[in-house]
């Protein structure tokens, strides 16, 4: 296909595809889904090889959050059986961590439910972070406490965090839709607060919300301006219990085009596969591997994933290995700071069936982090 080589083309010079390339990504067939795989992997090849970066989340403080975003189980009014806790104390989350770094993982990601953090949170974070980094000194520690205040990320990377994750989640035309107890401003204001306090900002979406093809192109070349080094692509687990329990739109192929493309118009960025894959891209999970570089190992924050042997066995299967801790993640021209705003009409394609509702592959976190039961690593 002409349109793949010409994203294999400005994928390896880092350069950014059009909104009708990246919709047409979108609008291809089943029938072209491998050359579209295929073409995608040899741009991520190309900059991250064949390495796959692991990364753990330690659910600091689960549920109970006064936003109400839709997609998720913990916001204010959720009716999701989730684990509820407060604030685990800095040894209990040093403790989760070394769980999944036995395992394997590279990075670990502290996150805490509420709007943003308190000045009072940011210590306690600090105070967990040191713990971690005594524990384990080439860790790298990524923060995702909501929206921060002014100077709340300066002090982060004085604690010694390496990263700040705030996801945009959706486009900017469709926010309101989503959330109304912040804005899609206040995200932005965030990652760019990370940006200035000399943190690796980690941004990305949420798939599977509703949102039209233009909506995914949107919020993928907002991230692309905005020059995250990390992607972090959700597939939406449609908890019972919130407003979007009933959206399963989403296919494993559906999927593998939207990695595709995030991986087209974002070619040098580290992708994550995050929450839901287990969920939706099923046993399609090791294709997902030639368009990401990068997986959660174990579970979620409120959801359980595969068995952490299970997704080493994966990486190990489909030809690929684990990224080491001696490893650089990003490009040589993002890790220092170089990168340049460079590495920065669609046919309808037929209906397909909807997909049916898969509540049996959601499973409510009860192990690891604020439980007495071993963590999934």
């Amino acid at each position: 296909m002409d349109l793949l080589n010409t994203l294999v083309d400005k994928g390896l010079r880092r350069e950014l595809p059009t909104r009708e390339e990246a919709l047409a990504v979108l609008a291809t067939s089943d029938d072209d889904l491998l050359d579209v795989v295929a073409a995608a992997g040899k741009v991520r090849r190309h900059w991250f090889g064949r390495r796959v970066k692991l990364n753990y989340l330690v659910n600091l403080k689960s549920g109970l959050c006064p936003e109400d975003c839709s997609y998720c189980s913990q916001r204010l009014g959720s009716k999701a059986g989730i684990l509820k806790y407060t604030w685990l104390k800095p040894d209990e989350a040093s403790q989760a961590a070394a769980a999944g770094l036995a395992g394997g993982a590279k990075r670990v990601c502290l996150v805490a439910s509420g709007r943003g953090p308190t000045d009072r949170d940011v210590d306690r974070v600090s105070e967990t972070i040191k713990a971690i980094k005594d524990q384990n000194e080439d860790v790298e520690v990524c923060a995702c406490l909501g929206l921060l205040s002014d100077g709340q990320a300066e002090r982060l990377r004085a604690a010694g965090a390496d990263a700040y994750n705030h996801n945009l989640n959706t486009s900017e035309g469709t926010y309101a839709d989503i959330t109304t107890t912040h804005t899609y401003a206040d995200r932005v204001d965030t990652v760019q607060k990370a940006h200035a306090a000399g943190l690796s900002a980690c941004s990305g979406l949420i798939a599977g919300m509703g949102e039209s093809d233009a909506d995914l192109v949107d919020v993928v070349f907002s991230l692309r301006e905005l020059d995250p080094d990390s992607v972090p692509v959700n597939f939406l687990i449609p908890f019972e219990g919130t407003p979007l329990a009933k959206e399963w739109h989403l296919t494993p192929q559906r999927c593998l085009r939207i990695l595709a493309m995030v991986r087209f118009v974002c070619p040098d960025v580290e992708v994550r596969i995050a929450g839901g894959r287990e969920v939706h891209l099923r046993t399609m999970q090791p294709l997902a591997l030639h368009l990401a570089n990068s997986v959660f190992l174990g579970d979620y924050l409120t959801s359980e994933g595969q068995a952490g042997k299970a997704d080493l066995e994966m990486i190990a299967d489909a030809g690929f290995e684990v990224e080491g801790t001696d490893e650089v993640t990003l490009p040589e021209h993002r890790a220092t700071g170089s990168c340049a705003s460079t590495c920065g009409s669609a046919s309808v394609p037929a209906a397909e069936p909807a997909p049916e509702a898969r509540t049996d592959l959601v499973a409510v976190r009860r192990r690891g982090a604020g439980t007495d039961l071993a963590p999934n690593a």
